[in-house]
């Protein structure tokens, strides 16, 4: 049993503890927070698209404002911080467990069945791992800095707001960084391009006659998302070169 078993049966969620650290558990609890996280992503890049305003960072900063301090978006927030941890544990988990029943009879007979490549969940467990420390670094380079107050001010029609603007640029004027998040943007498509179907799967969500669809709206998620972030970094780029 446990140490979560456990920790709910006093209160007589000892069976859902079970469930969760289950294999059949871990792979729900995956699908659900990447679920989550998908849906995220695209409000997090509209809310990015302001750094290309040419307007001194005045929508970016007001964004920000809004989504820092709006008590129903907070609570939203950390509830994605901690999907962000789950989804990390449980695939760390998950690949753990693959890798020490690679090679065993039982395990292959078992993965051909329910449809999973074992090289691909192996490429999931390698891109999840690049992603969380990218996520790590973001989070610390500017989530952080805010909270700890490390970040200049700016005023607005009277206003002050936290200027989130001018570090996000400063970032976005470095060549290096530049590269690394353009890179850790393909890591996501890729990422994304088997997780999105997969979590549909996982969670018995398979028709044969939306299954089709949802695999090619997948794709073009995968795609079209990660491209969207990736080319903010080198518009900013560019703009402080001149070349446009």
């Amino acid at each position: 049993m446990s140490w979560l078993t456990n920790t709910l049966s006093p209160v007589g969620l000892g069976w859902f503890g079970g469930f969760l650290t289950s294999s059949i558990g871990k792979k729900v609890l995956m699908a659900l927070t990447g679920l989550f996280l998908i849906s995220f992503l695209p409000i997090h890049l509209l809310g990015n698209l302001y750094l290309m305003s040419n307007d001194g960072g005045r929508d970016f900063n007001l964004y920000a404002e809004f989504m820092t301090h709006n008590k129903i978006i907070k609570t939203v927030s950390y509830t994605l911080y901690l999907s962000i941890v789950l989804h990390a544990i449980q695939g760390l988990l998950l690949w753990r467990q693959n890798a020490s029943a690679r090679g065993q009879n039982y395990a292959v007979k078992v993965t051909r069945a329910v449809g999973t490549n074992p090289r691909a969940a192996t490429r999931m467990g390698w891109l999840g791992t690049i992603l969380l420390i990218f996520i790590l670094l973001h989070m610390y380079q500017f989530w952080l800095q805010m909270k700890l107050g490390n970040v200049p001010m700016a005023s607005y029609g009277g206003e002050v707001v936290k200027d989130l603007y001018t570090p996000v640029m400063t970032a976005f004027a470095d060549p290096i960084f530049v590269v690394i998040y353009v890179v850790s943007m393909l890591v996501i498509a890729f990422h994304l391009w088997h997780g999105f179907q997969s979590a549909f799967q996982t969670l018995g969500l398979n028709h044969s006659k939306y299954t089709p669809f949802i695999k090619v709206l997948g794709q073009v998620y995968s795609i079209l998302i990660p491209a969207g972030f990736a080319i903010i970094p080198i518009y900013v780029y560019g703009d402080t070169m001149g070349w446009w």
